[in-house]
């Protein structure tokens, strides 16, 4: 089996290793989640327009607060909205920066996809999306040739 960097799946003793990130700027706050195959870490930040232009500095810092590199994130997934414009935007910016760089997958969530689910949790978005099939880099980057 070959693995490609873009791929981000790291093989140790035979386990796949999948970290997600989760990023919510529509709201008050900025909460971001980490999922890794053992262990869950979150953070909140206040929801400022300082804190949206440093939000790509807030996510290095919290996976460098929890010995990962953004390389080592196979699936992003971002909250597009309703909520604030501005976060929604930033976020949507940052997380296809890191697409287009990184070759990170992302998914475009809301949680108005999630209708009819009882007790939606930040960890459970992965899976949701599988479940109502959300579809895939909902916005597309441009890729300049």
């Amino acid at each position: 089996m070959i693995l490609f960097p873009s791929a981000l799946e790291l093989i140790l003793k035979n386990i796949i290793i999948m970290n997600k990130l989760i990023i919510d700027v529509a709201s008050e706050k900025i909460f971001l989640m980490i999922i890794t195959n053992n262990d869950i870490y979150n953070i909140t930040k206040e929801n400022t327009k300082i804190n949206y232009e440093k939000l790509t500095l807030i996510i290095n810092n919290f996976l460098n607060s929890n010995n990962l590199e953004i390389r080592d994130i196979s699936t992003i997934y971002v909250n597009r909205g309703p909520g604030s414009f501005a976060g929604i935007r930033n976020s949507l910016s940052v997380v296809k920066a890191f697409n287009v760089s990184k070759k990170i997958d992302y998914y475009c969530y809301s949680f108005e996809d999630f209708k009819g689910e009882f007790g939606v949790k930040y960890e459970n978005i992965p899976n949701l999306c599988d479940k109502f099939k959300i579809k895939k880099n909902l916005i597309n980057p441009l890729y300049l040739s």
